[in-house]
């Protein structure tokens, strides 16, 4: 197969999604989308009027596509045509829809002792539990390097990740298990590399980390041992370390700062799911069933007015 040929217009958006330092999917996303856009025009993206945006919309809602999926290329295409194309009279037509706001799957605290528990090697009990105990995404996990493991100040660094760094604790049981794992961990990889700028989990391509495709399917065949039924997925270990956390008091905004999140209301979407916490609310139906207690009265206590028959003199 050759080489595919970059059109001038896709050289264009390329270098200014350099210029705006968009991560590779991100890249890859806004291509995708722009590629099917041109599909359904039949023609370069150049010539578009705002009814071939408006047609493109309705094409992809009655397609069948989902509001995320509609979402995604929407923002690839209004990329390409308010940056590069400088078209905002073709910006203007791009509407999102809004997405129904789902409660995260949280696997309980024992549900996750077990799947920890039933890991079939070191390396994927050290890559879930990384997910779990720091609240790491998949991303973030597969390209820690041995610089990012600071055991002085107990954090480990997370590097310009979704564009910021931040900080997560550095537990003692997580410090144990990262060094039984360099202890075995294969260096044929990268034995000519400095130690620091080694990656923790070395992928099959030299010079490259594992991918998160490979830990999803490890997740997800350690779930099936564990005989978690849940509809559970990696995110999930992020999503039980942030409520599990909520239940035990920990403050939201200690919680926000830990998963790097911009806004509050991302975070405070875990107090919907936070079982504990809820589980342990009293209901105002077990309110009603209970006596009232009457007021007890002191006896040394001198009488108010209208405590008895006759006014005080």
């Amino acid at each position: 197969m050759g080489k595919e040929v970059v059109s001038p217009l896709r050289q264009r958006m390329i270098e200014d999604m350099n210029a705006r330092k968009l991560g590779k999917h991100s890249q890859r996303s806004h291509i995708h989308s722009c590629k099917r856009f041109a599909a359904f025009l039949k023609r370069s993206p150049e010539t578009a009027t705002p009814d071939d945006i408006r047609r493109f919309q309705l094409h992809l809602i009655e397609s069948g596509l989902s509001i995320c999926n509609r979402n995604r290329v929407m923002t690839g295409v209004k990329f390409l045509v308010r940056v590069t194309l400088r078209r905002l009279d073709l910006a203007a037509e791009i509407y999102h829809l809004r997405e129904p706001q789902k409660i995260p799957q949280v696997m309980s605290p024992d549900e996750t002792r077990r799947l920890l528990a039933v890991a079939s090697s070191l390396k994927v009990r050290v890559l879930l539990s990384l997910g779990y105990g720091c609240g790491l995404r998949a991303g973030e996990v597969v390209r820690l390097k041995v610089k990012h493991i600071d055991r002085a100040q107990n954090i480990i660094r997370v590097e310009q990740s979704k564009g910021k760094d931040r900080n997560v604790m550095l537990s003692p049981e997580m410090l144990i298990l990262l060094r039984q794992w360099w202890k075995v961990r294969p260096t044929r990889w990268d034995a000519s590399v400095p130690p620091q700028e080694r990656w923790l989990f070395p992928g099959r391509k030299p010079g490259q980390p594992m991918t998160t495709r490979q830990l999803n399917r490890l997740f997800h065949k350690t779930a099936d041992g564990a005989r978690i039924r849940k509809g559970v997925c990696l995110h999930s270990l992020r999503h039980g370390f942030a409520t599990h956390l909520l239940e035990r008091g920990a403050d939201i905004r200690i919680i926000q700062a830990l998963l790097g999140h911009e806004k509050l209301d991302t975070t405070a979407r875990y107090t919907r799911v936070a079982t504990g916490m809820i589980a342990n609310i009293k209901s105002p139906l077990d309110l009603l069933s209970q006596p009232r207690k009457k007021p007890k009265k002191n006896p040394g206590k001198k009488p108010d007015i209208g405590e008895n028959d006759q006014p005080p003199a």
